[in-house]
């Protein structure tokens, strides 16, 4: 191997390790034996996962994430398939601009999207909860789910519809007889997609929840002391994430 392609190997490599050693030490520290999360290592165990479980905070976090998650996930999906189902009827220019105005939300900081959620939620009335988190997280989660359905939509043949209504067929039943079992399991995808991006959020979250999630524990918690304990549930996060993101981009058919 020349040297010409050792360093572009070189350099690839030096990255991915300096992107996934965080990730590494976390899911390591996290099996420590001894009260920090520092080297060396006195030993490996489970104790800080058994420590969790016993945890009535935790159980509720967990509690907590799996609805603001799960909700939010099913809102995305039922809000962006109907999105996509509209803009894919519309002229290819009148989609574009469409689907940029509802990607406007990604274009601002977290922290001021966080900030005029609370302001916005202040002045209707809603107080900060599941609900307000849920529907805070739409904003960043529905433009990717939109996005998905709607980039599988517009590779459809529009001449197997055309038959099913020439034959007699309902919009409706047209949809869920042939536009539903084409594109099924890039809705899952998208569903799945959405939840993962639900699950990291932290600094939404931050504002708009009255009770702890997964990320705003382990901020809590940091606050004090940095245990082997906040590397368990990062690690849990971790899995959880990388989980999920796999399956949505296995339903989607990613493929780079």
């Amino acid at each position: 191997m020349t040297i010409r392609r050792l360093v572009p190997i070189a350099f690839t490599g030096a990255i991915v390790l300096f992107l996934l050693a965080p990730l590494a030490l976390c899911i390591l520290f996290s099996f420590t034996t001894g009260p920090n999360a520092a080297f060396p290592l006195p030993g490996l165990g489970l104790g800080w996962y058994r420590a969790l479980s016993d945890d009535p905070q935790f159980g509720a976090a967990v509690a907590t994430t799996a609805q603001i998650t799960l909700g939010c996930g099913l809102l995305s999906t039922l809000i962006g398939l109907s999105a996509a189902l509209g803009l894919a009827r519309l002229p290819r220019g009148a989609a574009a601009a469409l689907l940029l105005v509802l990607c406007l939300p990604l274009m601002l900081p977290p922290l001021v999207l966080g900030l005029s959620l609370l302001t916005f939620f202040n002045a209707i009335g809603l107080k900060p909860g599941v609900l307000a988190t849920m529907l805070a997280h739409l904003l960043f989660t529905l433009p990717f789910v939109t996005a998905v359905i709607h980039a599988r939509l517009v590779t459809l043949d529009p001449a197997a519809l055309e038959a099913a209504r020439d034959a007699g067929a309902s919009p409706f039943r047209a949809f869920l007889g042939i536009t539903l079992p084409v594109i099924g399991a890039t809705i899952v995808g998208a569903m799945l997609i959405a939840m993962a991006l639900s699950l990291d959020d932290f600094v939404i979250t931050f504002f708009t929840t009255s009770s702890n999630t997964m990320s705003t524990l382990i901020w809590g918690m940091m606050r004090t002391s940095i245990s082997p304990s906040i590397n368990a549930i990062g690690t849990g996060v971790i899995v959880v994430s990388l989980a999920v993101t796999a399956l949505a981009l296995h339903a989607t058919r990613y493929r780079g």
